[in-house]
């Protein structure tokens, strides 16, 4: 399978009276796209917002994050079963809108499962998306039924966002590239002898499936993946649209479909395919609720990995807490199976560092790399102005806020200053590979 991205580097996005792209600038008529967004009955009220590096914004309560693109030799949606009809990718050529995103954003109602991104100043650290120019769909829906549950679906919102995505895309489909990025790998019996005597490596990667109820999980191909059984994926599947993003997980440890299309451990991997390694694929699991389940999944990597000839594997979870004991069961029946592994996750140590990091340990595994502490307290002052509601981080049971705490009172202050967990910051912890955070044992 062969797959070109083209890339168009934005420089600068703003509104006007027809979308488009020239010189480094996305131009987007804001109207216009408003209307194609509510076609959807679901969404009730809608605008559409910039925030570029460096502005005094904050974003909160952000619940999707997704690069723009489009196909370029197919009438094929972006989002297989999800912006249309189901088909194969990771072949073709893509076209991308590099330096921006879109952000899904809630016009008032935020959920467990989101977060905030600060512009500028300190809070700017700790999210890649301070660092895009942001074209944020900020909406409300008619989703009444979830109005004031705590863990919310997002539907409407989300698929606003994937649809306005690909809306924008289009605008470079017919546009030559600033330059291709080029993914091939030759089948895995048909690769030469030199590259089948180096190492070979599986990426495994845990994707969030815990809620039994369809809606909140991450879709591959648009299929819960509740529904899921460990499967070997082709990489170009996973940065071309094949996976997206759920809506059930405290946000910092979160991958948006942004991470998907991105994900820079898989561009690593190609980069070393061939030189110091021989990249086998991409084994897609799952995060189970029963130990049963959990153990089945486990031995499913470990046998996929095996029948590859897997010598070594890079795992890594989207989660904390239960999702732990999906992580060490695959970790260690990967290394049962002669699979050297490497595992990648955030912490849970509480806000004093102390407490046990995963919720469940093994001797085997022996190599994490750490993507910090989820409870970490940031203390981030007012910004000048705010996308969404501020309020949401402290009233609606966002993963790091909170309404009231008897030492630190609520997330959310009267100057506009915040106090909160990492937990809530937006992908924050970036365990798909680019994360700013570790940790270093002394």
């Amino acid at each position: 399978m062969k797959l070109e991205i083209g890339n168009f580097h934005v420089k600068d996005v703003c509104f006007g009276t027809e979308t488009s792209f020239s010189n480094g600038t996305l131009i987007i008529d804001k109207q216009a796209a408003i209307d194609y967004i509510k076609e959807d009955e679901h969404i009730t009220t809608c605008d559409i917002e910039i925030a570029k590096p460096g502005e005094s914004i904050r974003i909160v309560p952000v619940k999707e994050a997704i690069e723009p693109r489009c196909r370029v030799n197919a009438d094929h949606p972006l989002f297989p079963g999800v912006t249309g009809e189901v088909h194969p990718v990771g072949e073709g050529r893509t076209h991308a809108l590099k330096g921006c995103s879109v952000l899904a954003v809630g016009e008032h109602w935020g959920s467990f499962g989101d977060g905030l991104i600060d512009m500028s100043g300190e809070g700017a650290k700790y999210s890649l998306f301070s660092g895009l120019i942001n074209i944020c769909l900020v909406a409300d829906t008619d989703e009444e039924f979830e109005r004031h549950e705590q863990q919310k679906k997002n539907r409407a919102l989300r698929w606003g966002a994937h649809r306005l995505a690909e809306y924008l895309g289009n605008a470079v489909k017919e546009l030559q590239p600033d330059d291709i990025e080029e993914y091939e790998l030759d089948a895995i019996t048909k690769r030469s002898a030199e590259v089948n005597a180096l190492p070979s490596v599986v990426y495994v990667l845990q994707g969030q499936s815990q809620m039994e109820e369809d809606g909140y999980n991450d879709l591959v191909y648009g299929w819960d993946m509740n529904n899921y059984l460990p499967t070997l994926m082709h990489p170009n599947e996973i940065i071309d649209g094949a996976l997206i993003s759920g809506s059930f997980m405290p946000c910092s440890s979160k991958w948006s479909t942004y991470d998907f299309q991105n994900n820079p451990t898989i561009k690593e991997l190609y980069k070393e395919h061939g030189k110091s390694v021989n990249f086998l694929g991409v084994i897609m699991s799952n995060l189970n609720v029963s130990l049963e389940q959990k153990e089945r999944s486990a031995l499913y990597v470990a046998q996929i990995a095996k029948s590859l000839g897997a010598d070594g594997a890079i795992l890594a979870e989207e989660g904390y807490g239960n999702p732990d004991a999906d992580f060490i069961a695959c970790f260690v029946a990967l290394e049962d199976a002669g699979v050297k592994t490497v595992g990648v996750t955030n912490e849970c140590t509480g806000r004093d560092g102390q407490s046990q990091p995963l919720v469940a340990l093994d001797e085997k595994a022996n190599a994490i790399v750490s993507c910090g502490n989820v409870s970490q307290l940031i203390r981030l002052p007012a910004m000048e102005r705010v996308i969404g509601e501020l309020e949401a981080l402290s009233r609606d049971g966002l993963s790091g806020g909170w309404s009231g705490d008897e030492i630190l009172g609520s997330s959310v202050k009267e100057d506009g200053s915040i106090i909160m967990e990492n937990n809530a910051m937006f992908c924050g912890d970036q365990v798909s590979g680019w994360s700013p955070k570790t940790m270093t044992e002394f």
